[in-house]
C-alpha cells in the first residue's frame, strides 16, 4: 500500500547540532546520520550563532546543492535539572535539519519539539530518537514537548503560505516584471538587510508561475561565498535572497534585482531585450493587479486567476508550435503572424523556456 508517511519522510536527510558556548565559540557538535563538509561550512555560516551575536534568527531556510535546511535557534535559558549539569558551558545552540523537500513549516514544527528535547535532557541521544521515529513512522510524540504528524504539513500549504497580495500591494504595476521574469526562467536577486523580510518575500514568487510548482529555484538566503555563488550559477533561472547589499554591484549575478526596502526593481542591461514590454504585458499585469486588490479574494483565489491567464498564453504558445515541423517555435513561424514586437519578442522567449522553440 503506498503510505504518504513513508514517502515524506524519505524527504529527510539528517539532523546536526550547534552549539555556542560560554567563551563565544561555535562548534558543530553533532549529526546524524552525517553532512558532507562543504554543506557543514555552508550551514554553520547560515546558522546565527557564528555571526558575532548581531542578530538573533529563531528561524532560517535555504537550499544548497539540491539540500534544503532548516536552522531552529534557542537560547539556553529555563532548563532541567538533569540537562543543567550537561549544557553548564552552553549559552545557544542550534538544530539543523536537512531535508529533499521545501517545507518550511514542517521542519519548523519539527525542530521545535527536538529543541524541547534537548533542553530537557541535554543530550542529542533523546533527539535522535525523536527524528528516527519520524523516518520511521512520520509521528513523534511526547506529552511536554508537543507531539508531530507528518501528514499535517501538507506541500500545497507550503506553496500557499506566503502572501501574493502584499507582493502586488508593494509593487503594483510592476509586479509584471517579476512575473515575466519567472515565465522567461530569469535571475531575480532580491535584497533586504532583514533576512526575516527576504525569506517571506522570495518564497511567494514561485507562486506567480503556479503551472510548474517548482520551488527548487527558490534560495531565498545566499552569502556571497565562492561556494555558494557558483551552487547559484549552475541554476539556468532562479530567486536569490541577500542580506548583504554588496549583491547589487554583482550584475553577474542577475537579470531583475528587487530591492526590498526601497520597493524598486531594476531590469539589467543585459535582460532588457527580453524583457521589453508591450500591450499583453500590460493586460496581464492589470488583471494581476485588479485580483489581488479585490478584498473579497484570498491569495490563492488570486495565484489561481494568475494562473488561468498564463494557462491561455501558454495554450496559445503550444497551438503555435503545433502548426510548426517537430512542434517547435521558430522565429520566422512568429513573425509570419504579425504580432507586436513586444508580444512577439516574449513569445519568442516564453517558447525558449518552455522548450518549445526550435534552435
Amino acid at each position: 500500500v503506498w503510505n504518504m508517511a513513508t514517502t515524506e519522510t524519505q524527504f529527510m536527510l539528517s539532523v546536526g547540532l550547534i552549539e555556542k558556548d560560554v567563551n563565544g565559540d561555535t562548534l558543530w557538535v553533532w549529526c546524524y546520520p552525517s553532512v558532507g563538509d562543504e554543506l557543514r561550512e555552508v550551514l554553520l555560516s547560515k546558522c546565527c550563532l557564528t555571526h558575532d551575536g548581531r542578530d538573533f534568527h529563531t528561524f532560517v531556510f535555504g537550499q544548497f546543492c539540491r539540500t534544503w535546511y532548516y536552522i531552529t535557534t534557542m537560547e539556553v535559558q529555563d532548563i532541567s535539572l538533569m540537562s543543567l549539569f550537561l549544557l553548564v558551558k552552553v549559552t545557544h545552540f542550534s538544530v539543523v535539519v536537512t531535508a529533499k523537500d521545501f517545507n518550511p513549516e514542517k521542519y519548523a514544527a519539527l525542530s521545535r519539539i527536538l529543541c524541547r528535547m534537548y533542553v530537557k535532557h541535554g543530550s542529542p541521544v533523546k533527539m535522535m530518537e525523536a527524528y528516527i521515529t519520524v523516518l520511521t513512522k512520520g509521528i513523534c510524540q511526547s506529552d511536554e514537548n508537543g507531539s508531530f504528524l507528518i501528514k499535517d504539513y501538507d506541500v500545497r500549504k507550503a506553496y500557499l503560505a506566503g502572501s501574493v497580495k502584499d507582493v502586488v500591494s508593494q509593487f503594483g504595476m510592476e509586479t509584471i516584471i517579476l512575473y515575466t521574469a519567472l515565465m522567461l526562467k530569469k535571475r531575480i536577486v532580491v535584497h533586504h538587510p532583514r533576512i526575516e523580510a527576504l525569506l517571506e518575500f522570495t518564497r511567494v514568487l514561485p507562486a506567480f508561475v503556479w503551472h510548474r510548482k517548482d520551488w527548487s529555484i527558490l534560495h531565498p538566503y545566499v552569502h556571497l561565498s565562492d561556494a555558494e555563488l557558483e551552487d547559484l550559477k549552475k541554476c539556468p533561472g532562479y530567486i536569490a535572497g541577500f542580506v548583504n547589499p554588496e549583491v547589487s554591484n554583482r550584475t553577474d549575478l542577475f537579470d531583475v534585482f528587487v530591492n526590498l526596502p526601497d520597493s524598486t526593481i531594476t531590469v539589467s542591461q543585459s535582460a532588457k531585450e527580453a524583457m521589453a514590454m508591450g500591450k499583453l504585458h500590460k493586460d496581464v499585469g492589470q488583471l494581476i493587479v485588479e485580483s489581488a486588490e479585490d478584498t473579497e479574494k484570498s491569495d490563492s483565489q488570486v495565484i489561481k486567476d494568475i494562473s488561468v491567464k498564463t494557462k491561455e498564453i501558454l495554450a496559445n504558445l503550444v497551438a503555435l508550435a503545433d502548426e510548426c515541423e517537430d512542434s517547435k517555435i521558430t522565429l520566422e513561424g512568429l513573425k509570419q503572424r504579425h504580432f507586436p514586437p513586444a508580444t512577439e519578442n516574449f513569445l519568442f522567449h516564453l517558447a525558449a523556456a518552455e522548450q518549445l522553440l526550435r534552435i
